[in-house]
């Protein structure tokens, strides 16, 4: 039977302007990072992408390097959308990246204007499409100029091979100076994707005032610290967990006794807020107004259902700010 979107998808989501374009972004956004690959089940990831459009899910992130093997994230994804959102093209947001190793050779990694035309050239192809919504340099390339950089983000949307640009995992020194040149060509920086969870707070050192400011928006990665600020962890390290992986991005020697601990001081807090520890975590991003969306990864349809119920409640008192600054020192 083929996938009929729900009807009322549109009412079940909360969606925010991404700083000062004309876009809206649903507050919850589904990245492929994981569980996308040619070495995970395609049925899943089916069933997570009809759940996620069903609940208003609009906005899905990949990169050209997502899988593994790179790429096959994008071709996946292209697969289940030829087949299964024929005709709903445009009411989804689609992104990708290029920054990071895709291909051997000087010219499959970094900033050259020459390896991101290539790249997006190539995920156009994998995913099926004439255009990404969002394209991002995915990291700074310290041996390009920064001017190259952004003229080929300049270059590719006046092509028409992106909607719009966005930077990602840059300072805030740098990040100025890329808004200010893209501003310069007459493509503005819509979006910056940083690393940003109650673990991992460097956003807060600048760069979010600097969005602010800029009228840029702002959509952070790994909101849950690689699922470490789930309920997961609250026993120590599960087999079947990412920290249990040799070559997963959560290192079991991050999985702290210490660690642990605050785990479970969030994990009360949570729980008399009437909510799971992923949805207090979610939440305590989303509480920020700056904050346009978060990017969430899931490996089952129960853990992004989990997951929605986050901007239910967004609202932290005085005090539990406290408190939780109290746990995470």
């Amino acid at each position: 039977m083929s996938y009929r979107p729900s009807q009322s998808r549109y009412e079940s989501m909360e969606y925010r302007r991404c700083g000062r374009s004309g876009l809206l972004l649903p507050v919850v956004s589904l990245g492929l990072w994981h569980n996308f690959g040619d070495v995970d089940d395609l049925e899943n990831g089916r069933r997570i992408l009809h759940l996620a459009f069903d609940s208003g899910i609009t906005h899905f992130d990949l990169a050209n390097n997502y899988g593994p093997p790179p790429g096959s994230a994008e071709q996946n994804f292209g697969r289940i959308l030829q087949q299964d959102f024929h005709g709903y093209r445009d009411q989804l947001i689609i992104s990708s990246k290029a920054g990071y190793t895709m291909w051997p050779g000087p010219y499959g990694d970094w900033g050259s204007r020459k390896y991101l035309v290539a790249s997006l050239d190539q995920s156009l192809q994998r995913m099926g499409l004439d255009y990404v919504d969002i394209f991002y340099h995915h990291r700074p390339d310290p041996n390009t100029p920064l001017e190259e950089t952004m003229m080929a983000l300049d270059h590719i949307v006046r092509q028409g091979k992106a909607l719009y640009v966005g930077i990602s995992n840059y300072p805030a020194e740098e990040a100025a100076k890329a808004i200010q040149i893209l501003r310069q060509l007459g493509t503005p920086c819509l979006i910056h994707q940083p690393k940003y969870s109650m673990f991992e707070r460097w956003v807060e050192g600048g760069l979010l005032h600097l969005l602010e400011r800029e009228g840029v928006g702002c959509i952070p990665f790994s909101p849950l610290a690689q699922g470490l600020l789930t309920d997961k962890y609250l026993k120590g390290i599960p087999e079947d967990s990412r920290a249990a992986r040799p070559t997963g991005f959560l290192k079991a020697e991050q999985v702290t006794p210490e660690k642990i601990a605050k785990l479970q001081q969030l994990n009360e807090m949570a729980t008399k807020r009437g909510q799971t520890l992923a949805q207090m975590a979610l939440a305590w991003v989303l509480r920020d107004k700056r904050i346009t969306s978060v990017l969430i990864g899931a490996s089952r349809p129960e853990q992004l259902t989990d997951s929605l119920q986050c901007f239910r409640n967004t609202w932290f008192s005085e005090e539990e700010l406290a408190q939780i600054e109290v746990i995470l020192r």
